[in-house]
């Protein structure tokens, strides 16, 4: 479900009508600030509608309710659309980007297995359970923007001139840190990723540096040869509020 992307009177659809490349370059040099808006709960009762037709258990896997509407709106789209007779399993991922990404494709796995909903449902439960993620933002000043941290956070990078490690607890995004440069900051994320032995599933998440982006995947490799990292583009919805330069792990720790 695309999420609404606006620049002054402008909207679009998030990867339908504006795909990251054009977004990132349009947030660097537009004058007006873009915020984003949830999908409506009518949007969300058509898709389910749609996917009715084909069948009659649908498992809708969505952003964090601590930072998006997006849950709410689908919790009242499957109350417009359950009319129709079939059952609708709204999730919290509890998190954002690839941390709902594995969310999905850990669903998605157990489905393809042919496997009951309850099933699908439990591979769901414990993959959130076993989630961690690790954020580093190359600015700070639109994810205060955008007033997902307060404007003491931004204080401190205005005057330290520090960049900002953040991680996911309970669905919300907290700080994890002040790094001097990005270069460290890289290396804490490598830090991170080292200390979540064992590893089932692990991606890398960019925003404009594909190259850091593929380095910190070999390096995954070198370390879990067994584990093949998911890479991923932060697309426009969370580039809204980390900017460009964003690079995120995200770790299905084994318990």
């Amino acid at each position: 479900m695309p999420v609404y992307l606006r620049f002054g009177d402008e909207v679009y659809r998030d990867g339908v009508d504006m795909d990251s490349s054009e977004f990132y370059r349009k947030l660097e040099t537009s004058s007006v600030h873009p915020y984003t808006a949830a999908p409506s709960p009518g949007d969300f009762a058509r898709v389910y509608e749609d996917m009715g037709r084909e069948t009659d258990e649908i498992v809708s896997i969505h952003v964090t309710s601590k930072h998006s509407g997006t849950y709410d709106a689908a919790i009242a789209g499957k109350e417009l659309a359950q009319k129709k007779g079939f059952r609708i399993e709204v999730i919290d991922s509890k998190g954002v980007t690839m941390w709902q990404g594995l969310v999905a494709i850990a669903a998605a796995r157990v489905a393809e297995a042919r496997c009951g909903l309850g099933e699908v449902l439990e591979a769901v439960h414990e993959t959130i359970g076993q989630l961690r993620a690790l954020a580093l933002l190359d600015t700070l000043k639109y994810v205060i923007r955008g007033g997902r941290l307060g404007k003491t956070i931004s204080a401190v990078e205005s005057v330290l001139n520090v960049k900002l490690l953040l991680t996911l607890r309970d669905g919300e995004l907290r700080p994890a840190g002040l790094v001097r440069t990005r270069s460290k900051g890289i290396d804490r994320l490598r830090e991170f990723i080292k200390s979540a032995l064992p590893v089932k599933d692990l991606a890398i998440v960019y925003g404009t540096t594909p190259g850091e982006a593929q380095t910190l995947a070999d390096y995954v490799r070198r370390l879990f040869p067994e584990v093949v990292p998911q890479l991923a583009r932060l697309g426009p919805a969370l580039g809204v509020h980390t900017g460009p330069g964003a690079l995120i792990a995200v770790v299905n720790k084994t318990r």
